[in-house]
């Protein structure tokens, strides 16, 4: 398994757009991905279980991969997260 931190820098937090992206690069892969924010998880191919969690402006939140191509997909996701404006580059 693998796992990275982030910071939100979008003052909107993580809203719809860049949720539905980063769900749809996740959907790209077969790990096993999930968000975790503060006590609660959702699994990062799911838009509603992302957005339940409404993690806000300059919040923390961890995202976790676990399967045959789970570097692949962290490394993917967090370039993501950049080009969305989401997290510090």
């Amino acid at each position: 398994m693998i796992e990275k931190n982030f910071n939100v820098i979008d003052e909107a937090g993580v809203h719809a757009r860049p949720a539905s992206v980063l769900v749809n690069v996740a959907n790209d892969y077969k790990s096993e991905i999930k968000i975790i924010y503060k006590e609660k998880t959702a699994n990062l191919k799911s838009i509603l279980g992302v957005m339940a969690l409404g993690i806000p402006f300059g919040e923390g939140f961890t995202i976790t991969a676990e399967g045959t191509d789970e570097v692949e997909a962290v490394k993917k996701l967090e370039e993501t997260l950049k080009t969305e404006r989401l997290v510090n580059a």
